[in-house]
């Protein structure tokens, strides 16, 4: 990727068109999934804070898009068709993470943040601060989407 790079506009306007379509597609899914999360860029990735904290970040390579950030556990029987790791999801233009899966890993790691920063969260008196607790999200995809 180029080093003078250095917003999200710009990193999706270096890559080729496919991949750059399919992140702007993976990102509007994530921002309707997480109300609240703010687009930011860094680590020379376009990612996504919510209440101050990083949430997940998007990016490509010569073959492959990818979304980053520690998988939330239970998602390995619906991940099975894409490679991963441990804080990586890769996809292609061609077989993009389907949107119901996008928006269960985008809640869960939700409510793993909001976990994590609670007592901050409560703090800070962020309005946009839902709280939510694992039992108010499932992790098997809503298809509605």
């Amino acid at each position: 990727m180029n080093p003078k790079v250095k917003n999200t506009d710009d990193y999706l306007n270096a890559l080729p068109l496919d991949q750059a379509a399919a992140l702007q597609k993976l990102r509007k899914q994530i921002i309707a999934a997480a109300s609240g999360c703010e687009g930011y860029f860094g680590y020379g990735l376009p990612g996504f804070k919510l209440h101050g904290h990083p949430l997940l970040y998007m990016g490509a390579a010569k073959n492959h898009c990818a979304l980053y950030g520690m998988i939330p556990k239970g998602f390995e029987e619906a991940l099975v068709d894409f490679k991963r790791s441990k804080g990586a999801i890769q996809f292609t233009p061609k077989k993009p993470i389907p949107a119901a899966l996008v928006k269960a890993i985008v809640k869960a790691k939700v409510v793993e943040l909001e976990a994590r920063w609670a007592a901050e969260i409560v703090k800070k008196g962020d309005e946009n601060a839902p709280l939510k607790t694992a039992k108010n999200v499932t992790k098997t995809p809503d298809r509605t989407n």
